[in-house]
């Protein structure tokens, strides 16, 4: 983990609606891999040592202010500042910096030179260990502005990072708004950024909505950084990681994407899965060492497999613990206890509060309820 030269802080833009999720639900909250996307993307910034996280909410801003303050770790020391009319991620993020600037007050602890990080609320497969070098170079390198960038080969939708001849970023320019030539860059623009706190507000304050879609545009400060002769630093990051959620397809394809990491971690810590494409995993599950995953298993919220377990095939367990060396076939388990070396199913059913005894033995279509 770096020792930053001076304190960080985050602003995660959350305030939108997120119109092409087809969904009741704000986009913020939901589901991958068992964690609303927003958690995903706050447990990003754990290297960072935060003084404060700032979630700007505006679209269904009781619903993600509640799940966020349950579920958000404290380490992110998170607040809420509520963007009232969404008038573009300019604006937004005025909002958050007026949040931080009242948290920082005039003490001397902080300097004006303190780093802000501004970041979408829906890149949840950002690593910490990206948002960390972002960090890190751009405090070493004393920029004005890091902006973290990625290389595409379908670039469309995305804004572009317009460079000099001697490779200084100029600007970033909107898809709606750039010209052929500008669509023909395959240097994307993130949306994640590292500012200077001192030179941020001036710039927002220059910023106007003179555009296609008369909204005022973060990436429009970049631009003003760098023609007031500030330098703009950038950070490739893998495209892999950087994508955004926006529609249900976007969402299926990082559900995917985070199943095989979290898949992957488990294997190398000493989880035999006879077929990872078929085990399902969520973030928030514990598993023991020497554990045996057959496939169509699915666990799911808190669920904790104790050592030595074999669990599957055809199984699914939510919210249910496992006591170790038990075997667990085609069974389905919600808000359960299994207890150490049972063997239970297979097409056992465990309704919710069900308690099955150490070394007991169930049948099959064994339906147990409290």
């Amino acid at each position: 983990m770096y020792k930053y030269c001076v304190p960080v802080y985050a602003i995660v833009l959350a305030a939108g609606e997120g119109t092409r999720m087809q969904s009741t639900r704000p986009k913020p909250l939901h589901i991958i891999c068992g964690q609303e996307m927003i958690i995903h993307v706050i447990g990003a910034l754990h290297e960072l040592q935060l003084k404060k996280t700032v979630i700007v909410v505006g679209h269904a801003a009781k619903k993600v202010t509640e799940v966020v303050t349950k579920q958000a770790p404290t380490w992110a020391h998170v607040s809420f500042a509520e963007q009232k009319v969404q008038r573009g991620t300019g604006d937004a993020t005025i909002v958050g910096l007026a949040s931080v600037d009242a948290a920082v007050g005039a003490t001397s602890e902080v300097s004006d030179t303190s780093t802000i990080i501004v970041m979408p609320g829906d890149t949840p497969l950002l690593k910490a260990s990206t948002i960390s070098t972002l960090v890190n170079e751009h405090q070493n390198s004393n920029n004005a502005a890091t902006v973290l960038t990625a290389f595409v080969d379908a670039p469309s939708g995305y804004g572009r990072i317009v460079r000099a001849k001697d490779d200084r970023i100029l600007k970033v320019v909107e898809e709606r708004d750039a010209s052929p030539e500008i669509k023909s860059i395959h240097e994307i623009n993130t949306s994640i950024y590292a500012f200077r706190r001192d030179l941020l507000g001036p710039a927002l304050r220059r910023i106007s909505n003179n555009n296609s879609q008369s909204e005022y545009y973060l990436t429009d400060a970049i631009e003003v950084l760098a023609s007031m002769g500030h330098q703009v630093g950038s950070h490739t990051a893998p495209a892999s990681e950087v994508v955004g959620v926006n529609d249900r397809w976007q969402l299926a394809m990082a559900e995917r994407e985070l199943r095989s990491r979290t898949n992957t971690a488990w294997l190398k810590s000493g989880v035999t899965m006879f077929d990872p494409q078929q085990t399902f995993i969520d973030v928030t599950v514990k598993i023991g060492k020497d554990v045996t995953l057959l496939p169509g298993t699915i666990l799911q919220g808190l669920t904790e497999i104790g050592d030595d377990c074999e669990i599957g095939p055809n199984t699914r367990l939510i919210n249910t613990v496992v006591g170790a060396g038990s075997r667990v076939e085609a069974t389905t388990s919600k808000d359960s206890k299994i207890g150490k070396k049972a063997i239970v199913g297979p097409f056992a059913n465990l309704q919710p509060g069900s308690v099955v005894s150490d070394e007991a033995i169930t049948g099959s279509f064994y339906d147990v309820s409290q």
